[in-house]
């Protein structure tokens, strides 16, 4: 596949004095780093400026082999105003490409925006993401910032994938111990609530003979309310900007003048296209988001923002404080695309020379050879993970999606949590899934030897790789009246989380009106029947919603708590008891949610 175009940026930006602010065009460009020394060519000494490559990626989410379905695809914008999609990922690819990218840029570094880890399919998560560390070993990785998902099984963990050693209750894995990782994962606002202090690295300079960029590393404040509170117990989350100004600070004082940070937070794109031009509608247009506010917040002294999370991508100018433009980058999630940036170092200055800066998302496309040792790596953990993941636990007889308001699988998943809750006691009422616990879909297509329409343990893991138990809580009526509208108000009313319904629960989304009104009372259904206000309805959702997670803390206010297995248990006796080779479950209709918009 061609590369797509590379997007030169030359950016102007207001001069003090007279004579500056009336240079021409002409004058301001021959002013620029245009060729900047690549460190190239005889025994020229070092000139004034120097392209340093900054390779980036985020959200991998342990996907070492190529993901499957619309998780294992890129949208790109044709020339002719057209879209195609492009099958990427998958480690063996990614390897491949930074690897060809690095070939002629002696200056080159490789950082990561947070989730690297977590929510990972089983081949990793198997083992507690010791493979994917690995791999990330292998790849070069210089730093990465923490994101949520590194705090899915508690700081202690996190600190074990840096440090290394076995696991305290799993061991190890092969005759070799766990070396841990041999970049730095920076944690700049995620301080130890007994000594106020970073619980990892808050910031890591990069340096190469005379060059020298500092990376602060930050997950997004948030991260407490999308966690399980085991996860972030002990744990203190502080705000991106101000400890981004303080450590920029910290690093000046240091003499380093060129810093980029990694944020674990991210934007919404106008276009799903990974190459479209976020900018054609002026600095910043094309993107929305929490990452907008904290761009145009964070100090000037910081060149460049790699940043994560909400799995989309995007090359945009955002101004920062003073006006200027800066750049603000995203590619997408689980290995499909890297950016790769020119950032032109200014030896007199020690600074990045902003109006140079260049960047693009490239495609991991899978049309390049495989990475002889990510295969080798990828071989080693399967062939260990082979006798629990290939294992049937079910049968399907089309694809089953995890996307939109409601989905298929997000329905399924609520159906086997509700049976799985009955089976617990009877008195069970409905279940509510929350979609962003639903990391992929199913796919008929065979993935393996194990034939079409056949769903494996593996499949399964990669749909719920949490761990989260099933919960039964007691709510009244008015209670679960309040959740549904939880979904579009509080925490959730600029960004809906809308919970995947059991079959037996029904009502209207009224997208025409705002806040809580969007859920029309008076259509809720449970077995068909009105809500009776009063009454009480015996709720099965996983431990994550049970503990008032995703911006729903009517569902921490329950009663009555029983604590069943993890929900892939749930979602395999489901599978088991409702389908055959020759009687196989079919999609949910996706229809238990009228929307009106």
């Amino acid at each position: 596949m061609p590369a797509a175009p590379r997007r030169t940026r030359r950016r102007t930006f207001a001069f003090l004095g007279t004579t500056a602010a009336l240079a021409t065009a002409a004058a301001l460009t021959a002013a620029l780093p245009a060729q900047a020394h690549t460190g190239h060519g005889g025994h020229r000494h070092p000139g004034r400026y120097q392209d340093v490559q900054l390779l980036s990626f985020n959200d991998l989410h342990g996907n070492l082999e190529p993901p499957s379905g619309s998780s294992g695809r890129v949208t790109e914008q044709q020339p002719d105003g057209t879209t195609k999609t492009i099958d990427a990922g998958g480690v063996e690819y990614l390897a491949t490409h930074l690897r060809q990218a690095r070939q002629g840029h002696p200056y080159s570094v490789t950082a990561a925006g947070g989730d690297m880890v977590g929510a990972s399919p089983l081949l990793s998560g198997l083992f507690h993401d010791e493979p994917t560390i690995e791999a990330l070993n292998k790849l070069k990785l210089d730093v990465t910032s923490v994101g949520n998902h590194e705090f899915d099984e508690g700081a202690r963990e996190l600190a074990r994938l840096q440090n290394g050693g076995c696991h305290p209750t799993d061991g190890c894995y092969t005759d070799k111990k766990f070396k841990g990782a041999d970049f730095p994962y920076l944690a700049a606002n995620v301080l130890d609530d007994k000594t106020g202090k970073p619980i990892l690295k808050p910031y890591w300079v990069w340096k190469k003979k005379d060059v020298r960029i500092g990376f602060i590393g930050v997950t997004l404040e948030g991260t407490p309310g999308i966690v399980s509170a085991d996860g972030v117990k002990g744990l203190k989350f502080k705000d991106e900007v101000e400890t981004i100004d303080k450590y920029a600070k910290v690093l000046q004082r240091q003499g380093v003048q060129s810093i980029v940070a990694l944020i674990h937070e991210g934007g919404f794109p106008a276009s799903g296209s990974y190459n479209y031009d976020c900018d054609a509608g002026g600095a910043g247009a094309g993107i929305s988001g929490p990452i907008v506010d904290i761009a145009k917040n964070v100090t000037p002294a910081v060149d460049a923002l790699v940043t994560g999370h909400t799995h989309n991508a995007y090359v945009c100018d955002v101004p920062d404080p003073s006006g200027r433009p800066r750049m603000v980058t995203s590619a997408a999630s689980f290995g499909r695309l890297y950016t790769d940036t020119t950032l032109t170092y200014d030896r007199r200055t020690g600074d990045i020379a902003r109006t140079a800066v260049k960047s693009a998302n490239r495609v991991v496309s899978r049309d390049v050879p495989k990475a002889q040792d990510m295969t080798d790596l990828i071989g080693r953990w399967n062939t260990l993970a082979a006798p629990i993941g290939n294992r049937a636990i079910g049968y399907i007889s089309a694809d089953i999606g995890n996307t939109g308001t409601e989905s298929p699988m997000g329905d399924l998943i609520a159906d086997a949590q509700l049976a799985y809750g009955k089976e617990l006691d009877p008195k069970t009422s409905l279940a509510l899934m929350n979609p962003g616990g639903v990391r992929a879909g199913l796919t008929y297509a065979a993935k393996g030897a194990e034939g079409d329409g056949v769903v494996t343990y593996a499949e399964g893991f990669t749909v719920q790789p949490f761990a989260n138990t099933v919960n039964l809580q007691d709510f009244t009526g008015a209670q679960l009246v309040q959740v549904l509208k939880e979904q579009v108000s509080g925490a959730n009313a600029a960004a809906p989380k809308i919970l995947q319904p059991s079959a037996n629960l029904t009502y209207t989304l009224d997208l025409t009106k705002s806040g809580a009104d969007r859920v029309v009372t008076d259509s809720i259904r449970v077995n068909g029947a009105p809500v009776d206000p009063a009454a009480t309805y015996r709720i099965a959702t996983n431990s994550f919603l049970a503990g008032g997670g995703d911006g729903f803390p009517t569902l921490g206010a329950g009663t009555g708590d029983l604590v069943g297995a993890d929900d892939l248990t749930a979602l395999e006796k489901y599978l088991t008891a409702n389908s055959t080779p020759s009687a196989p479950i079919a999609p949910p209709a996706a229809n238990r949610i009228t929307i009106t918009q």
